[in-house]
């Protein structure tokens, strides 16, 4: 289980080749028709509301995070359309599921809920790790440490997380479930202190 955080330091730093005006592939499960997990986020966050230092994620950009190929312009489109037929092929082998979501955790640098059980979303992520490896000569990023989540708020400052773990305490709102069927390439960018995309590709599970 994730230990709640004792503080929050500011989620959006410039990561390593980010600016403004930068775009990168990457492998999302989003849930633009899951209103169930929209349910469970919609609670917490008007919960969270009058706290400072956090971004709330709209509806529109909720996402769990599965695994980013490289920056647009580094990444040569031809190899990025021939992933996406691999993944076709590799995905249509794992099955639909259904994923819960509870009460999200403070991490550090944000407020997140965990996939229960992960073991799904890790199959979904191992395929398209292996869909990249048939195309490319090396897969980016690591294989190991991935905690499916998905995001309720971004930390925007420094400071104690003591009222956030609090507030989420005591707000009491039942699980969501969401029928995972499906599995999305975007183009990502941060330019405006939020995750935003276009979609570049949707690929089905078996």
């Amino acid at each position: 289980m994730t230990t709640q955080a004792n503080a929050m330091a500011n989620h959006w730093w410039w990561r390593p080749g980010w600016q403004v005006g930068r775009r990168f592939y990457t492998w999302h499960l989003t849930f633009e028709e899951q209103p169930d997990v929209r349910r469970l986020v919609s609670a917490y966050r008007d919960a969270l509301l009058g706290l400072d230092g956090l971004d709330p994620i709209p509806d529109r950009w909720l996402h769990l995070t599965m695994q980013g190929m490289g920056f647009v312009g580094e990444i040569d489109e031809r190899d990025v359309t021939s992933i996406v037929d691999a993944a076709r092929t590799r995905l249509a082998k794992v099955p639909a599921f259904d994923v819960r979501f509870r009460a999200p955790v403070v991490t550090p640098e944000a407020v997140e809920t965990f996939a229960e059980p992960s073991e799904p979303v890790v199959a979904v992520r191992q395929a398209i790790r292996a869909a990249i490896g048939d195309v490319l000569p090396e897969v980016p990023e690591s294989a190991d440490g991935f905690k499916p989540h998905v995001s309720v708020a971004y930390s925007s400052s420094d400071g104690p997380a003591t009222p956030i773990v609090e507030t989420i305490a005591a707000t009491d709102v039942p699980p969501a479930t969401a029928r995972i069927t499906s599995t999305e390439l975007i183009v990502l960018h941060r330019d405006n202190r939020m995750y935003e995309w276009e979609p570049f590709a949707r690929v089905p599970l078996g």
